[in-house]
Order: structure tokens, then C-alpha cells, then sequence
């Protein structure tokens, strides 16, 4: 997810979807350099303005991407760069990679990060931090800068509502360019659902007896990557706002005293409770990773897996050519809930930051300009099959099963869209302190009771913290 959150209601009508990024652990803070004032060795290298340079790029100036390799590959970065080598007579420096925190943690630290890079993955960077420390570059140049393919058009009047917003931390300035749009849900196989007669639930009550006529079947109801337990929030959180309304998941993303002790998420990790006492989860669960969690979903050893639209293409290799693949709205208590059945969890994810200490910081934008371009978003939808963040991208393509159903879930979901600002704001809090508690709850070493105490006392833990940046809705 990227940051910010006053795009939920603003993400409403938008027809596109993608994939989004799955942040982890703050991994800059304890080693980024003592003052976000540090400027470069070198001044950064800009050249003279022009219609078809509108950025100011400098033509021979070296340009350094580093892009996070995961579901979507980085193929489409590279089909970008090949654009830019021929505008700009160079030839970027790619490194396509995973465990980008590891990696670009001492470069920062030091004052020589690469310009571009695609912050995703298990080991990314804590944008928020690096954006609070000043280390990364104000993008609203590239907002106003014209798009590749109409020059009438500022690059900020094509991108779907609620993606400047993404890229906000508590400030007018974008610092991260989430290019990709996700729809998050229950992931399933349609032609498993028909040939079994199942239908996918509304309810948690459909969902607890869609378990126990799975189990019979042999079938798991879920399965989650133990490995990293926090895909397991994006349901559960979204559930939360579901059940309990928008303003009950902005009081968690804001860290109000007692948010966590409200009757919506008192029934929700009531739910996953039951789930987990009457053993509705797949054994083994607790020890994959997301990769191991697809592959035993694709081979029909479980029946839904809480996933992002990405997952078409990550978990491609060993989904059966009829899988079918569908998305399901999110699961809540029932009539009573704040927002309908068909809410959803969206977001633009996959975020490009650049460096304000890189040495082509102007590249590096204008290098986003050029994958925001029609030519390289349709490769990206159709390589990927997933969506950007650029209004009817998808408009004259053929989607896929996957990419189809979200893009269906989404504009059936109107103005009920909801995202966990939470899981972006605070990485650690979310993704390391939760996620060991709902790791716990899953495996039933803890109940709900005890869950929701220590969501609680972490969240308070966390508003306490002078050293974690703080951010709020507006």
C-alpha cells in the first residue's frame, strides 16, 4: 500500500486495478545519516527545458534504477529504460533485485542511493521515514510536467483518484509514485466453486459453514503465509471498516486510545477465532511463505487465499490454465454491518520513490513520466495482468479471468472502497507486532480476547514513540 488515505472515498469509480507492493519492517532508521539536510557530492544533473524534455533532464547523464523484482518482474522497467536510453544517449543502470531494504540501507546512509527505485517487497524501505528524513525528492514536478501522450494533460490530471494521495505523508508534496492499482479480497478458483456448487460467502456465519463443506471435501477453507502473517490484514482490517464503518479504521490508522477495543473488530478476530478453534485453516500454513500459500491454493489444497490482484501473475507458474481465477468481496457480519456486501480493499501500490540525493534526480522522474505513457502502461497490464494507476489504462485491452473479476469488484463497489492507511504508515506495528499476534491467533496459541490487548498495547506503544513519525486523517 502507499501512504496517505483520503482517497478511500476518492478511489470510488475507478475502473483499474494492479498490484501493490507488500511493505515490511522499517529497515532505514537505525542507519540512515544523522540529518535529512545531507546534500549530494555532485550537484544533480539538470539540462535546459524543453517541449519534449519538460522536466529539464540532461542529456548523457548517467541514471540509476533499482527496482524490486517480485510478482510483476521488471521486464516493463526495462522496456521503459529503453525509451529513455534513446531519448537521453545513455544507458540506465538496472538492478533488478529483491531485499531492497538490505541493499539500499547503507547507500542512503551514506548519501549515494540509486535515482529511481520501485520500493517494494518483504525487505523495502520505510517510505514513510525516508519522507519525514528528507531523503526523498518532491515529485510534484512530474505532476505538473505534461504527459508522453497529450501535452494538454498534466500527469497529475490522467492518474486515478486517490493516487497523489497514496504518495502523501501529511504533506501537499508526492514522494512516492504508486504505479500499480490493487484489489484486494478472497482469491478463488471459479471452477472449483461450480463444480463443488459452492458460493463464495457474504457472511462470517457462510463463511464458517463454507469450512466445514470444504473440510468434508478435504479442502481447506484458507491458507495464509505464516511467514509473513500480515496478508492475513488485508481482510482482516478492511473487515474491521466494514463491519465498523470508515471512521472505526481511521481511528486505528490514527492511533486513537482505544481503537482496537470497539465491537467491530471484537466480532471480526472474533471470527478468525472460530476459524482457526474449529481448524478451517491448512495445516502447514504457519511455516510458508506467500509463494508456498499460492502453490497449495492452485492445487486445490485450499479454497481462498486473502491476496492482492498481483497474485494472477505471481502464482501464474503453477495455476492451471482453467483455474478461473475471481476475487470476492470482503466477508462481514452480516446486514448489520456499516458498509454493504461488495466493499472492497483497493489501493495504488507498487511505489517509486527517487532520491532527492541522487545524482539525476530530474531522471529519474522523467523516467516515471515515460512508464505513466500509454505504450508502457499497456505493457504493463498486458505482461503483468494487473493494472496502473493511470485512468482507463485498461480501456481497448483484453483482461484476464483475475484482472477481469477485480476490475468488475471495484466498479461494483462504488464509493465503498477501503484501505488501512495502518499498513503503510506504521510497517513495523503492522507487519511485525501484529503479525506475530495474528501469526499466534491463527495457530490458536492465543484467543481474541488476547489479540485485540495486544493490538492495543502496541498501538499505544507506537503513539508513544517520539522516534516513529506520526501521521493522521484530514
Amino acid at each position: 500500500m502507499g501512504p496517505q488515505f483520503n482517497r478511500r472515498d476518492a478511489i470510488k469509480r475507478a475502473l483499474a486495478i494492479g498490484v501493490v507492493a507488500i511493505p515490511s519492517a522499517s529497515l532505514l532508521s537505525a542507519c540512515a545519516s544523522d540529518s535529512g539536510s545531507d546534500k549530494p557530492d555532485k550537484p544533480a544533473a539538470t539540462g535546459a527545458k524543453s517541449a519534449s524534455n519538460p522536466l529539464g533532464v540532461k542529456k548523457g547523464a548517467p541514471l540509476e534504477a533499482f527496482i524490486f523484482k517480485g510478482g510483476f518482474g521488471d521486464d516493463y522497467v526495462k522496456a521503459a529504460e529503453q525509451v529513455y536510453n534513446s531519448e537521453y544517449g545513455i544507458k540506465v543502470k538496472h538492478t533488478g533485485t529483491q531485499g531492497l531494504g538490505p541493499k539500499l540501507q547503507p547507500r542512503f546512509a551514506s548519501n549515494t542511493p540509486p535515482d529511481v527505485m520501485d520500493n517494494s517487497g518483504a525487505d523495502n524501505l520505510d517510505t514513510a521515514a525516508l519522507a519525514k528524513e528528507n531523503k526523498l525528492q518532491d515529485l510534484t514536478p512530474l505532476l505538473d510536467a505534461p504527459t508522453v501522450d497529450d501535452p494538454s494533460k498534466k500527469v497529475r490530471d490522467v492518474l486515478i483518484a486517490g493516487t497523489i494521495e497514496q504518495g502523501q505523508f501529511g504533506t501537499q508534496a508526492m514522494y512516492a509514485l504508486n504505479y500499480a492499482f490493487t484489489v484486494y479480497g478472497g482469491w478463488y478458483s471459479s471452477k472449483l466453486f461450480k463444480e463443488k456448487g459452492w458460493e463464495y460467502p457474504q457472511t462470517f456465519d457462510q463463511a464458517i459453514a463454507l469450512g466445514a463443506k470444504a473440510k468434508k471435501e478435504n479442502i481447506s477453507l484458507f491458507t495464509y503465509p505464516g511467514k509473513y502473517p500480515y496478508y492475513v490484514h488485508f481482510d482482516l482490517l478492511a473487515q474491521i471498516g466494514k463491519v465498523g464503518g470508515k471512521e472505526v479504521l481511521n481511528a486505528i490508522d490514527d492511533l486513537e486510545d482505544g481503537a482496537w477495543q470497539v465491537d467491530a473488530v471484537k466480532q471480526v478476530i472474533g471470527y478468525y477465532e472460530e476459524l482457526a478453534a474449529k481448524k478451517y485453516f491448512m495445516p502447514g500454513s504457519e511455516g510458508m511463505t506467500h509463494i508456498q500459500m499460492q502453490t497449495a491454493w492452485t492445487k486445490g489444497k485450499a479454497a481462498i487465499v486473502a491476496d492482492g490482484s498481483w497474485v494472477e501473475n505471481e502464482a501464474a507458474p503453477t495455476m492451471p490454465k482453467d483455474f478461473d481465477l475471481a476475487v470476492g468481496p470482503l466477508v462481514g457480519s452480516g446486514p448489520s454491518d456499516k458498509l454493504p456486501f461488495g466493499t472492497i480493499y483497493a489501493a495504488a501500490g507498487e511505489p517509486y520513490i527517487v532520491a532527492a540525493n541522487g545524482k539525476n534526480p530530474v531522471g529519474g522522474m522523467e523516467l516515471l513520466r515515460i512508464m505513466l505513457s500509454k505504450k508502457e502502461t499497456d505493457n504493463f497490464t498486458n505482461t503483468t495482468k494487473s493494472l496502473t494507476c493511470v485512468t482507463g489504462a485498461a480501456d481497448g485491452l483484453s483482461l484476464t479471468p483475475g484482472l477481469a473479476s477485480a476490475s468488475a469488484a471495484l466498479k461494483a463497489a462504488g464509493p465503498n472502497v477501503l484501505n488501512s492507511r495502518l499498513q503503510d504508515w506504521y510497517v513495523k506495528l503492522n507487519q511485525e507486532t501484529l503479525g506475530n499476534l495474528t501469526l499466534q491467533l491463527l495457530t490458536g496459541k492465543i484467543n481474541a480476547a488476547k489479540w485485540i490487548e495486544g493490538a492495543q498495547k502496541a498501538a499505544d506503544a507506537t503513539k508513544n514513540d517520539s522516534s516513529v513519525p506520526k501521521f493522521k486523517h484530514v
